[in-house]
Parts: C-alpha cells; structure tokens; sequence
C-alpha cells in the first residue's frame, strides 16, 4: 500500500452541521485514522448511514452507533485504537444501549478476535462490507456480535455518493480503486483491503462535475497504487488507463485542481507525466514513495525496482517536470538492515532532495510476507537512532527546499483561515507547498491567488497577496 499517512488528521472525527436541523431518531458518531482513504471511506459510510435514518453528531456521547474507522499498516495505529476503545469506556457505561462498531483495516485483520479482546465492540466491519452496516446494525441491536470482514473482488463503492462531513468546501477526495496488488513484504494490505479493482469511469467524472458544481476547486484521486487503474469501456471496446483517466477529471473544469495518491514507482508512466505537464490544472506534485536506498533491501521487500532505476525515474520526473514536487516514504531499519544499506537511504535521499517524507522505523505486521520469512532482527534503539538521522536530514532539505521559493510569485488555492489566526489565509500551491498570507477583504475561501512569498519556515511559505483573485467561485 502507497498511501500517504496524514498525521495531523489521526482521529479526526466527522460533523455535519444539518445534524441539528435534522429530525434524526438515531446519531452516529464516526472518528478515523490513518490513511486517507479511510477518511474518504468515512464519508461513504456516513452516506450509507444517512439513508438508514442515522443522523451525524461531533459528540459519542450522545450517539446510539460509536464507529471507529482502523489503520493497521503499523503497530502504533493499532495501538492508538485500542486505548481510544478503553477510553470509550466511559461513554458506554453512560450508555449501555449504545453499538460500538471497529471498521477497516484492523477489523480485516484480527476479525472475531477484537471481539474477544475488547468486550466493548459490537460490530466487526471489514473496508469492503460496509453495505451490511445495517443489517449487522440490527443484529447488533438484539444483543449478538455482529462481523462481517468479507474481502471483495468487485466493490468498489462507485455508486455511493460520499457524504463529506468533515469538508472545508474547496477540496476533496475521490476513491478511484481499491486494494492491492503489489505484495511487498513490510505490508499487510493486500491482506486487509484485498485485491484491485478499479472504479468505473463514469461514476468518477459523475462525482467530480457534483463537487464543481457544488464549489470544490480541489479534488484528489485516491487509491492503494491509483497509476494502476485500469477499467474496460465495454462500449468502445478499449481499456481507459490512469493518464485518460486523470486528462478526463482535468477537462472537467479549468477550475478544478486535480491531484493523485499515491503512485507505486513501478507504475508511474511517460504517459501520466506528459498529462501532468499539458494541463495546467493538474497539480505538479508526486508522491513516489522509495521505502529504501538499498538494493538488497529492496529486494527483501518486493519492491521490484534498484536504486538506479527508482533514481532514473526521479530524474526524469524533474526533467518533465522541473518544477514538481516530490516526496516518498522511508522505513527505517528493516529486517537486516545494516549500516550500509541505512547509508544508501540517506544518499538516495541527498540525490533525490525530497520535499516531504513519511519516515517511520519499521514495525512488524502479522502475516505479512516478511512476518513469515524474516527475522525483525534490528534492535529498537538502532532503529530509533537511524530514523533519527533520516528524519534530521530531511529537515535540512525541506528547510532548503522551501527557501528557494523566496522572491517567487505562485497561484494559490485558498483553502480556508490559518490555523493560528482569522486574519490570515492559508492555501496550498500546485506543488503542495502550504502558504500563509494576510487577508486583503477581497477574497474567499475557494479563490485562487498571485502570492508573492516573502518568508518561509521549513514547513510552511509566508508571503503577501499581489493581485486580484485570477479564478474564483464567479
């Protein structure tokens, strides 16, 4: 699995605010961790939910269906649900009568036995069984255990319209497929979330054209490995690639912005970046996760490319796109990794001078490939102090990175008001670089702008407004 983990979301729960407007009889309250596909999953189940006379609430206190929507693609994730399970404690004795309900990831993978191990859970929902919520619901309801965690070759949920509780109105996620086909060793999705499958094209130009006509400026397309998508138009009798795919989102509306996550190295093609490069609206920034500079590494990880190939393709990312933004995933410390193999990463990183990492030390997953062949033989302390050095390094060159923005003027899409004042925007650019400037009176959330940027921190670009909005919500 490819995808990017949002830290800054883990737990983030979904609100609506017609919750109370709505005559509803029943609440649910949803929270989700990991990544955002879970929170795009969230929303479908959300809608499932409404349609069965569910209304949303921000509080568990107060609802009749607890859901808690899993990560499983490290121990922490699993660790963190577990002490919010024990923290729900509280909310259940208030209220006896209330389901609690574990979906996702952590459902697939230990299915009846969260049953046994946390007394609290009702229900056990697996990511492609979301459509038996209600009848497990009502089973729940006369008192049994309720499981399904059925993996699915055909579901991909293209038929459900997303509820997006949570939305800031400009941006949005659009699951385009789902599962896995990439077995490599460390992970334990394909096991979670099944095999891949992809939605129909239709259903995703449907959904877009809904979110332009709704107001979103922003969609990203989501999917374990999206540059593999491949859906056959039974009508023209011909397969529709990722790269038709995303040119077709992209002729939807010049207003629209479309991004993509996350592409398997493996799979981004010529075709995919000369798109990127001939509309203007579709974001110059790819996330290429590497996971290792090692080559022998990588081969304990099935990640099926070198270092010299993985470092071609960057090469020639930058030469398509001199402009583009690009980031990865980096584990450290993997099943005999030495201090060579931690060397290589840190020189692949100095070559590719990413402008974001998701870097985490390894954590073994049961019944993963690696689980089942290998020792987790690096001892925590070498593996913390390795991360460590990683993470140290990419300081520096997003610090870097974010300097040569200086003096440079960039479209921006506001997304909303900064996190740390009203009187502050804050949007991001097409290459994923967040940008902080003063409000004018003059704009709105949803308009893109001419920033001029005058400072910057490692993480985030300062800059000042220097026209009038070049699109906007007219």
């Amino acid at each position: 699995m490819e995808l990017v983990h949002d830290e800054s979301r883990q737990g983030e729960v979904f609100v609506h605010p017609a919750a109370a407007s709505q005559p509803f009889r029943k609440f649910f309250y949803i929270e989700s961790y990991g990544c955002a596909m879970n929170f795009a999953d969230s929303e479908v189940i959300a809608s499932l939910l409404l349609q069965e006379g569910y209304g949303p609430t921000p509080q568990p206190d107060n609802a009749h269906l607890i859901l808690i929507n899993t990560c499983s693609i490290r121990d922490k994730a699993e660790q963190t649900i577990r002490r919010r399970l024990t923290a729900l404690r509280v909310v259940k004795q208030k209220n006896p009568a209330a389901l609690v309900g574990i979906l996702g990831c952590m459902a697939e993978r230990l299915k009846e036995k969260l049953l046994e191990q946390e007394q609290l859970v009702d229900l056990v929902v697996g990511p492609d069984a979301y459509r038996s919520l209600p009848a497990l619901i009502a089973s729940a309801d006369e008192g049994n255990k309720a499981v399904n965690v059925l993996l699915s070759r055909e579901e991909t949920y293209g038929d459900i319209a997303p509820v997006r509780l949570n939305s800031n109105g400009v941006t949005a996620f659009i699951s385009i497929m789902r599962g896995c086909n990439n077995m490599c060793s460390f992970c334990v999705v394909p096991f979670t979330r099944g095999r891949e499958r992809s939605r129909d094209l239709p259903s995703i130009l449907q959904e877009a054209r809904q979110l332009v006509a709704d107001g979103y400026r922003e969609v990203t397309l989501l999917g374990q490995n999206v540059d593999s998508y491949y859906w056959m138009d039974e009508a023209k009798g011909e397969p529709v690639t990722f790269a038709q795919l995303l040119e077709s989102v992209a002729l939807i509306s010049p207003l629209l912005r479309v991004r993509f996550s996350t592409s398997h190295p493996k799979d981004i093609t010529e075709e995919v970046l000369q798109t990127i490069k001939r509309y203007r609206n579709i974001c110059q920034y790819i996330h290429l996760p590497v996971q290792s500079g090692s080559n022998r590494i990588l081969q304990l990880m099935n990640r099926t490319y070198t270092r010299e190939w993985y470092l071609a393709k960057v090469a020639r990312i930058r030469e398509v796109l001199p402009d583009s933004g690009l980031s990865t995933d980096i584990i450290a410390g993997f099943c005999t990794e030495t201090e060579e193999d931690h060397q290589a990463t840190i020189d692949l990183m100095e070559q590719c001078d990413y402008d974001l990492a998701y870097m985490y030390f390894y954590s073994e997953r049961p019944g993963t490939l690696a689980e089942r062949r290998y020792d987790d033989d690096v001892p925590e302390e070498i593996k913390k102090r390795r991360l460590q050095e990683i993470i140290d390094l990419h300081r520096i060159q997003s610090l870097r990175n974010m300097q040569k923005e200086l003096n440079r003027t960039w479209e921006v899409l506001i997304e909303g008001n900064s996190k740390k004042s009203d009187e502050q925007w804050q949007g991001r650019t097409s290459h994923n670089k967040m940008v902080i400037f003063p409000k004018n009176g003059q704009t709105a959330k949803g308009d893109y702008v001419q920033v001029h940027i005058i400072d910057c921190t490692a993480g985030t670009l300062l800059g000042v407004q220097v026209e009038e909005p070049v699109l906007n919500n007219a």
